[in-house]
């Protein structure tokens, strides 16, 4: 039988809200997109000379969560795949960034929010590319 996915819509809607806040503050006070795969880039050898608010952005997305869980929330996650599946993943993933020239955050959330018809393709391939991998892993894999 597949996994049952926990639906919480007060918590993706706070957390949206945060990702959307977040978002729009970067372009209001640095003119940049928040796309995460560019930013970690941006502190990753060779280091790019704007490092300081790309270390800060990347801090708060790893450090909010702790701070929920230190207030009492709950991070309902698990990681039924395989180390060599999760590595996989990965690599098809960064590939796709490359090729994409930018990640979901990137396209999915700043593009479009600007229109933009390049992100806007994006984000439906992104989304045909999810559910034909939910589809093949729930109902033909059988994971």
């Amino acid at each position: 039988m597949g996994s049952i996915t926990e639906f919480t819509p007060w918590l993706s809607l706070a957390g949206g809200a945060l990702i959307g806040l977040s978002a729009v503050l970067l372009m209001a006070l640095h003119g940049r997109v928040a796309g995460m795969t560019a930013i970690l880039g941006g502190v990753l050898p060779p280091v790019a000379s704007d490092w300081q608010w790309r270390a800060a952005f990347l801090a708060g997305a790893i450090i909010a969560p702790v701070i929920f869980v230190a207030a009492g929330g709950e991070i309902g996650f698990a990681v039924p795949p395989s180390t060599g599946i999760l590595i996989a993943g990965g690599v098809i993933v960064g590939i796709g960034v490359t090729f994409g020239s930018g990640c979901t955050s990137g396209h999915g959330v700043c593009g479009m929010a600007r229109l933009s018809p390049r992100s806007i393709a994006a984000t439906a391939i992104f989304m045909v590319a999810t559910f034909a991998s939910v589809y093949v892993i729930r109902h033909v894999i059988g994971g």
